[in-house]
């Protein structure tokens, strides 16, 4: 009795610890059976559903065969392609069943109109589309599929004066899908509206951060309704991007230029040329901003450089053929382009040099100068062996034509001061009326030709003519 009570706690565990191990192998294998049952089911299922789709396309395919308006054929086959999105399949069968629904009142009209527009809008034919999604429109009015589908339309063709109420609707239907304040946004962008497209497009960049478009955009819209720092630092951001960094670019530098930071705008448009695969447009612009960056720094040379690759890229474009000539003969002469682009005390050191040289070894005293925005006069006595008087220089900075009008105000100030002559200089050409109204009058015209003669006797290290 004593070995049996000694043993009888041992044997008592052993048996709970089999009983526990039994029921552990029992569980086990009873999920195991509920698991291979599962993935037969599953099986079964994908093998019945792919049976019941290789049915249905061969019952359509055959009935179609027989009959391309055969109902019974188009409506499960558009159906089966619809649900799972494959939309160039069931596009034509749903624009059959648009073009007969009259003669088969078992095809839902409405429905087939739907249909035909959203595949065909999903495909990108939108012209289509507008004939299934325009007679839906007629029926449903009030769905947010119709709306939001025409309403895209619209704006994929460009219409957003029709687009814009469509969209609009749709989202009073339903807030929640994120593609319409897209579309709304960006046509009421593209409608020239920026200030009520701003808060549609920062929701629709809310949802989709990374659209680049979509930021582009808004920084556009931002900076055409008055606040250009927001939008240069979106710009900026957005320089390096492969498909927007070269119109960003362009728009930052336009800021930059607008804000008198050259070296920033030209920097700007500088990284903007390095996207060479940008439009010719875009880049031809870039070019012709960062041309006037450089005439303005006084680079004539880099100037000339993009002036020319306007020209060969795009000939003809506003006034480069024009500035070409201009500069090229600048860029070759100092003196010239002192006389025409220096600042205003350059330009009058130069004309009292002009003044030193037009009478040979003539005795020049200069007695006044005045500097207005039109022109320049320096007011002298000249004495030369054979003859003395006094002299008034005039000096014009225009490139195009000086008229009779010019000159007769020349005259007059020549008659009040009581002056025996007068010298007018202009880098342009004179009217056949200006030369015509000094004959006979005290006044010598120096045109283009002229000036340039004189120009050319001066050496830039001479001293300037003593005087005021």
């Amino acid at each position: 009795m004593k070995i049996m009570s000694t043993y009888l706690p041992i044997l008592i565990a052993s048996i709970a610890v089999f009983s526990v191990i039994v029921i552990i192998l029992a569980i086990s294998g009873a999920k195991r059976n509920v698991q291979a049952q599962n993935a037969g089911n599953g099986k079964g299922n994908r093998r019945n559903a792919q049976k019941s789709r290789q049915n249905i396309i061969r019952d359509a395919t055959k009935k179609l065969a027989q009959d391309p308006h055969n109902p019974q054929g188009l409506i499960p086959l558009a159906n089966l392609y619809y649900e799972e999105q494959l939309w160039d399949k069931a596009y034509p069968l749903y624009d059959t069943m648009l073009s007969i629904a009259v003669a088969h009142p078992q095809i839902n009209s409405q429905e087939a109109a739907l249909r035909q527009g959203i595949c065909a809008t999903k495909i990108g034919k939108y012209e289509e589309a507008m004939k299934g999604l325009i007679q839906a429109y007629k029926m449903a009015g009030d769905s947010f599929e119709v709306n939001f589908y025409l309403g895209q339309c619209y704006y994929q063709n460009k219409d957003y004066d029709h687009a814009i109420p469509l969209l609009r609707k749709a989202i009073t239907i339903n807030k929640e899908i994120p593609e319409t304040y897209r579309f709304l946004g960006m046509a009421l962008y593209s409608f020239h509206n920026c200030k009520d497209s701003l808060p549609y497009l920062k929701k629709a960049l809310d949802i989709t951060p990374d659209d680049k478009e979509l930021l582009f955009c808004m920084a556009d819209a931002m900076n055409e309704t008055g606040r250009g720092e927001q939008a240069l630092k979106i710009f900026m951001h957005l320089r390096p991007d492969p498909k927007f960094g070269a119109k960003s670019c362009l728009s930052a530098g336009i800021i930059h230029t607008g804000q008198n930071a050259h070296e920033k705008a030209v920097q700007d448009f500088e990284i903007g040329l390095k996207h060479a695969d940008a439009p010719l447009d875009i880049l031809t612009n870039i070019r012709y901003r960062l041309a006037h960056e450089y005439l303005q720094a006084s680079d004539m040379s880099k100037a000339l450089t993009v002036l020319k690759e306007i020209q060969s890229t795009s000939p003809g474009y506003k006034d480069v053929p024009a500035l070409i000539n201009r500069y090229s003969e600048l860029n070759q002469n100092s003196n010239l382009r002192t006389y025409m682009i220096a600042g205003s005390s350059d330009f009058t050191a130069l004309c009292r040099k002009i003044v030193s040289v037009y009478y040979g070894k003539a005795y020049v005293k200069i007695l006044d100068i005045q500097a207005t925005a039109e022109c320049t006069e320096i007011q002298t006595e000249v004495e030369t062996p054979k003859w003395e008087d006094s002299v008034i220089f005039r000096f014009y900075r225009t490139n195009g034509s000086t008229g009779e009008l010019f000159v007769r105000d020349f005259h007059a100030r020549l008659r009040d001061s009581k002056t025996g002559r007068g010298i007018c200089f202009t880098s342009g050409v004179y009217t056949e009326e200006a030369r015509k109204f000094i004959e006979g009058r005290p006044i010598d015209l120096i045109d283009k030709t002229g000036l340039i003669k004189i120009l050319n006797k001066i050496d830039t290290k001479m001293p300037a003519v003593p005087g005021v």
